[in-house]
């Protein structure tokens, strides 16, 4: 199955947002890591160029986590889909809760692509509001409490029998530097690898 095509089912009409152009047999995932928006230039996103800007930030996370993956393959061969939350580029210092809103049909659409998920990793805040406005939709209310992801990494959720990990973003050079989020994030990448084992 083509995500791309998938979601551009939906699409009323031509739009600007930006889907996932890969090839996946949605019955072998079993995590789901949602980012928090996609880059401004496409060969920048996870499926883009081979060393694109998300993939030199991701593959080092996944190396700390001691899953040896070398690009965005080696991790859907692990039974593991990468996607973003918002579809649209920022233009703005902050993501807007209308670029939320506008691509939250189609991250709810692609999650319920995939049978067999486990975990849905959480990479940033924006990963958390837009995952909790699908649950809340749902259900009524958030899945994940509003408080600081350093206090819900080591707290049990779930969704629908789904485990929900909160953790860091995982794109941007900032994760590089900022040691204490790149550590808790990819001890979180680790945590998530075993509980799909």
């Amino acid at each position: 199955m083509n995500i791309q095509q998938e979601l551009q089912l939906i699409s009323q009409s031509e739009t600007n947002l930006r889907f996932n152009d890969v090839e996946i047999a949605p019955e072998t995932i079993r995590a789901i890591m949602i980012n928090e928006i996609v880059p401004l230039c496409p060969e920048d996103d996870f499926y883009g160029k081979p060393d694109s800007a998300y993939m030199s930030t991701t593959i080092p996370l996944f190396r700390k986590a001691g899953i040896e993956v070398d690009s965005v393959l080696d991790i859907l061969n692990n039974g593991i889909y990468i996607t973003n939350a918002v579809k649209i580029p920022k233009t703005e210092y902050a993501v807007s809760k209308e670029s939320i809103e506008e691509s939250l049909p189609y991250l709810e659409r692609e999650l319920a692509l995939f049978p067999n998920v486990k975990v849905v990793m959480l990479m940033g805040d924006v990963a958390k509001k837009a995952f909790n406005l699908i649950s809340r939709k749902a259900t009524g209310k958030n899945t994940v409490p509003g408080i600081s992801t350093y206090k819900l990494r080591n707290t049990e959720i779930f969704y629908n029998g789904i485990r929900i990990l909160p953790s860091y973003i995982m794109t941007g050079q900032n994760i590089l530097i900022e040691k204490s989020k790149f550590k808790m994030a990819s001890e979180d990448i680790a945590t998530m690898y075993r509980l799909i084992r």
